[in-house]
């Protein structure tokens, strides 16, 4: 069934008028007609089923009928990403999303190839990645912040207990799996370095926090998508909803 991300309230009988660009996908491209089901979430209401009410050229109009699965989420795990290219930071927010990560907090560092990116794009992608995983939720994707900036916050408490998982390419560190196994159900954050890695600077500061839990993954160097998808992978195996 046809899963859609909506920002209204659900409830039984609840009408929902769907964008344009939602109407247009299920009118033009799936062709559905009045009568047809589709399923709806909010990330607050679980799922619903939902039927079409009215087409018209603009505008789809849904009715939701009954709720299909209650609201869930997920473990507390944040994903910290030093802005890439674009492709790349595109799949490691798509892959986040699938892998069931809550937030994508993309940051600045000293060898950061980019300094912006469009983060309307990238809430597009999780909205869609949200979409076709079935999860009852979408990863918020925040807009950038330079490293020390989030590490300042993160040292004067801002984070709660949250672990900062640092996965460091230099390799000296414990394997995921060894690093995380004793951290199972509290919150977590992910953080993985640009192209060029982590200046020195940056790595003797994060080695040294108290709040950062070092830790390797593996003995080859791994683009930073690659480690994105790796490190959620194994942190869920670990510690997540995968056990």
């Amino acid at each position: 069934m046809i899963r859609l991300h909506v920002p209204h309230d659900l409830s039984a009988d609840a009408p929902l008028e769907l964008d344009e660009g939602q109407s247009r996908y299920l009118a033009a491209v799936m062709r559905l007609s009045v009568g047809d089901a589709v399923a709806v979430f909010n990330g607050r209401d679980g799922e619903w089923r939902a039927v079409v009410e009215a087409v018209g050229k603009r505008a789809v109009r849904l009715r939701a009928e009954a709720l299909a699965r209650p609201q869930a989420h997920g473990p507390d795990l944040d994903l910290v990403v030093a802005l890439v290219k674009r492709a790349r930071l595109e799949t490691i927010v798509e892959k986040a999303a699938e892998l069931g990560a809550r937030r994508v907090r993309p940051v600045i560092t000293e060898r950061t190839n980019a300094d912006h990116t469009r983060v309307d794009r990238l809430r597009a992608i999780a909205v869609e990645a949200s979409e076709q995983t079935g999860r009852l939720d979408v990863p918020q994707v925040a807009d950038p912040v330079k490293l020390d900036r989030l590490l300042a916050g993160w040292a004067s408490g801002d984070e709660g207990g949250r672990r900062l998982l640092f996965c460091d390419e230099a390799g000296d560190a414990r394997p995921v799996l060894e690093a995380v196994a004793e951290g199972a159900g509290q919150p977590w954050a992910v953080l993985i370095g640009p192209e060029g890695g982590f200046s020195p600077r940056e790595r003797e500061g994060l080695r040294a926090a108290p709040f950062t839990t070092p830790a390797t993954l593996g003995p080859r160097i791994l683009r930073a998508d690659t480690a994105a998808i790796t490190a959620l992978a194994l942190w869920q195996a670990a510690a997540g909803d995968w056990r």
